[in-house]
């Protein structure tokens, strides 16, 4: 069953990928807001929560961030990371630039071990702001589920114009300082069968992934209920081959099977 997260600040958990995580949610507390609708969203489908759909406030953000940091830090378990996540794509909040300001500042003050990170689906990087605060965090983790436009409509549902090729452009643009995310996932949407794991779909992906030349690949595959139910998981033996071939090009690749 999907579900949303109810709080501004949530956790801490431990991420597969991060670590001790603290979790930011800059989205509506009991809606979705989202530039993408994903078959595989662990919050459901964009229209399971057609409720008030506003951005929590800078200062309320602030305010429990500096609460939350201040008793972990108290009670000896500072988190790994402080990571923006939440019901939707937290890059498109209108004053991004600014929380992560003052995310930042807390994070030196308090913990300055921990790291931030983002996750993001790369549709908001168009707003010059959002690329110069994605620079500033130490992982700016940005999507890229396949190099087809076709293949991501039906995975990802982007929520308006959306093209591969202008991402890609804008992911170069980070000359190397940023993190590619990549679901991999089989099964069927709407009857029809999905599979961005074929050798075509893995080889041109791994084009761009050369293109774009980050510092790391995270591959990952289903983990937790999605609103789509005729979906497969990959197995980590397969994540891994996959991997392997990010691996050979240089580029650091974890899998989070």
């Amino acid at each position: 069953m999907t579900a949303l997260y109810n709080d501004i600040i949530f956790g801490p958990v431990r991420s597969r990928r991060l670590g001790l995580s603290l979790g930011v949610n800059l989205l509506p507390t009991h809606s979705k807001l989202c530039s993408f609708d994903c078959i595989y969203c662990e919050c459901g489908w964009n229209s399971d929560h057609p409720g008030q759909r506003r951005f929590n406030a800078r200062e309320d953000v602030r305010e429990l961030l500096a609460q939350t940091l201040r008793r972990m830090v108290e009670q000896g378990t500072p988190p790994d990371v402080i990571t923006f996540a939440g019901n939707g794509e937290p890059t498109m909040h209108s004053d991004f630039e600014g929380v992560i300001e003052d995310v930042l500042a807390l994070r030196d003050a308090l913990c300055p071990s921990a790291k931030v990170s983002v996750l993001s689906n790369a549709t908001q990087l168009h707003r010059p702001e959002v690329c110069r605060a994605l620079r500033r965090v130490d992982n700016n983790i940005l999507k890229l589920d396949s190099a087809f436009d076709a293949t991501v409509r039906r995975m990802n549902n982007p929520q308006g114009n959306y093209s591969v090729e202008r991402v890609v452009e804008q992911l170069c643009s980070f000359e190397g300082e940023l993190i590619v995310q990549t679901m991999f996932l089989r099964g069927e949407v709407d009857g029809a069968p999905i599979d961005n794991t074929t050798e075509e779909e893995v080889s041109a992906w791994l084009a761009l992934i050369e293109r774009i030349r980050p510092k790391q690949v995270m591959v990952y595959s289903l983990d937790r209920d999605t609103p789509c139910q005729t979906l497969i998981k990959v197995e980590r033996e397969e994540l891994q081959k996959i991997a392997a071939r990010v691996e050979a090009l240089g580029i650091s690749c974890p899998v989070a099977g």
